[in-house]
Parts: C-alpha cells; structure tokens; sequence
C-alpha cells in the first residue's frame, strides 16, 4: 500500500512538473529540394534554450510555460521567425521552409556605401555604448571577436551603420552570461541621435566559483528589479503596485509633464485576461516610476538629472496595446517605444526570460 501511495504521488509530481513545461518539435528543410537541413540553429531569443537539427532536420525544446520567439537559422539562407507559446493550440511538428539568402540587395548597399577601413578603431567604443550600454555593468562586458563587425558611414545621411555576418560574442561578467548576437543591423542618426538596432540573443550561463556565482545572482537581482520584464510580470500576475511600480496617462501634449495616476490599472477597459495572456489596452503616453531601487548615479549624470532623484522613471510610447505571456514576454514589441531608464539599460542589463528572481 505506501509503495502504490509512493507510486502515485511520483506521478502527480511527473505530471505537475511537466503541466509547466510545453514540447515544441520541429523540421528544418531546403525550399526548392524538400531536404531536410541538419545542424540548422534552433533556439529562443532573449533565453537559455537553444538547439540544432539533427540528420533528418529535426529538433526537439521542451520549455517553460511562456512565450517566446522562436529562431531558425542556417548559414546562406533567410531566417525565420516565429512566435510560440503554451497558449496556442497544439501542433504535431512545425515545418520551417528555409529560401536562400538574396544578397543582391546587401551588395547594391555596400556599393553605394563606404566601408570603414579602420571601422573598430574609429567606432568600437561608440558602437558599445549603443549597443552593450554605459552603465556600470557595460563596463564588465567584452565583445571578444570586434573583427566580424563592419562599419559604414553614409556622410550624406549622417548615419552609422553596422553589420555582421557571424555571430557577435560577448561575455558579461557583471551577470555570468555568454551572449551570442545575431545581428541583424545596427544604425545611428548623427541628426536625430537616435540610435536603433535589431537582433537575436541567445545566452548561455558563464561556469565560475561559487563566490562569483552568488555576485552573478545578486547584480542579476539588482539588474531585474524595476526593469521592463520585472514590470511584464508583475502586470501578468496583477501585483504592480505591490511590486513598487507607479503608472500614470500621460497627456498627449509632449510639453505637459504632469501625469495622471491610474487608480485602477485592472479595469477591464484597460486590463483583459483570457487563455492567450493578458491583454493590456493602453494607447498613447505612459509613465512607468519604481522607487524600491535607486537609479543609477552614472544615468543621472549622463542626463543631467538631480543627484539626489529617488526614483527609476520610463516613458513608454504604446501604439494600440500588447499582449504579455507568462514569462513576461510580450507582444507587439515593436509597438511598445522605451524612453528613460529601460532605454538606458541596453544589452549588458538583458536577462532571459527565463531567468528566475528568488
């Protein structure tokens, strides 16, 4: 009798632990021949979870409940990308139908533009504070191979661009995190300042000592605490304001800098929760505040800010809501514009999204 009690709580254990998890299969093939691609890149952007297809193009991700975006990649032919979930209906296999790279295009660019011979020495450290960041974390982050990067300048444009086509490295050892990049392009307006980039991370956990480990898990904590995926998830899990977080509508009049506090941030007007997430409806201008952590002294020297501010403030531009899975990933990102401290904190601040805050 304990033995079957033993045995059938084993299963409702097996069982519970896999109700958080989903599988995701899929097969990687050759558009014009239907063969299948092995050792094609499979993995999850912003996440630990990657892969490659083995002889007969498959591939096998058991992940935790969320969303994700998944990336397929294979050396001369376009990517793919694709969002997935545990939310959406099952699927046997997905099929990825790779076409190869056009670059006729890529050509005509690098034509019409110059390349700078000395691109890393002239740009490199521009380039990292754009890219990795200038907090203090940026400042313990190495791109270890600069020579796959290639600068362009357009002088009559007065733009930047930069391009790779392998994989950028960096190691952070302020978090414990060896980031792949790929990226897709990078580009800066010397008119507007503006700078923006496109890409796919994939991490993977820096091994060390244990003294080094418990640093990595405190500046990841400090990291994680009042940035835009701490916020994702405290507004999936309803806890926001129990979470230090502050929201107020901001007026459409870029010169009014009073906001409005949202007393009820969960109003279904503004708030739907159904089997595909949590819908937030907000359209226009947001301020988001968190004072449980201290900003930066470096953000608020670089923004000639008052010393003694007390609070990390973001604007956040929505163009007609988004939707967040449970992990804190969200959609549509490119409709969700950062201003302020989540702006600031560039690459060396990201965390996976499966990073979990203890």
């Amino acid at each position: 009798m304990k033995k079957l009690l033993y045995l059938l709580s084993f299963v409702c254990v097996v069982q519970s632990m896999q109700a958080q998890n989903f599988p995701v299969l899929g097969k990687v093939i050759d558009s014009a021949s239907g063969q299948p691609l092995s050792k094609a890149s499979a993995f999850c952007q912003n996440t630990t979870f990657g892969t490659i297809t083995n002889n007969d193009g498959l591939f096998y991700m058991n992940l935790p409940n969320g969303g994700y975006d998944l990336v397929i990649s294979y050396t001369g032919y376009e990517k793919k990308l694709v969002r997935i979930s545990n939310t959406q209906a099952n699927k046997d296999t997905l099929v990825f139908v790779m076409a190869p790279q056009d670059n006729s295009m890529e050509i005509v660019a690098v034509v019409a533009t110059n390349e700078v011979a000395d691109g890393w020495n002239k740009y490199g450290k521009f380039f990292s504070d754009n890219f990795i960041g200038t907090t203090p974390n940026a400042g313990q982050c190495v791109i270890q191979n600069p020579e796959v990067l290639h600068f362009f300048y357009t002088k009559k444009r007065n733009r930047l661009k930069v391009t790779s086509k392998e994989e950028i490295t960096i190691i952070n050892n302020a978090l414990g995190y060896k980031i792949r990049y790929q990226l897709d392009s990078f580009s800066y307006d010397y008119n507007t300042n503006i700078s923006q980039y496109t890409g796919f991370p994939l991490f993977e956990e820096l091994d060390s000592t244990d003294e080094a480990k418990q640093t990595w898990a405190k500046n990841r904590a400090r990291t994680y605490l009042g940035s835009r995926l701490h916020f994702m998830r405290a507004m999936y899990d309803s806890i926001v304001t129990d979470e230090g977080f502050t929201v107020e509508k901001m007026s459409s009049n870029l010169k009014n800098i009073k906001g409005t506090d949202i007393t009820d941030l969960y109003d279904s007007s503004l708030y739907t929760a159904d089997s595909s997430g949590v819908i937030v409806n907000w359209d226009g201008r947001y301020r988001i505040g968190f004072k449980r952590v201290l900003p930066e002294k470096k953000f608020l020297q670089e923004f000639k800010l008052p010393a003694n501010s007390n609070m990390q403030v973001t604007l956040l531009d929505i163009a007609d809501g988004f939707v967040i899975e449970q992990n804190g990933y969200f959609y549509e990102q490119y409709d969700v514009i950062n201003s302020g401290y989540w702006a600031w904190k560039k690459l060396a601040e990201l965390l996976p999204y499966n990073y979990e805050y203890e």
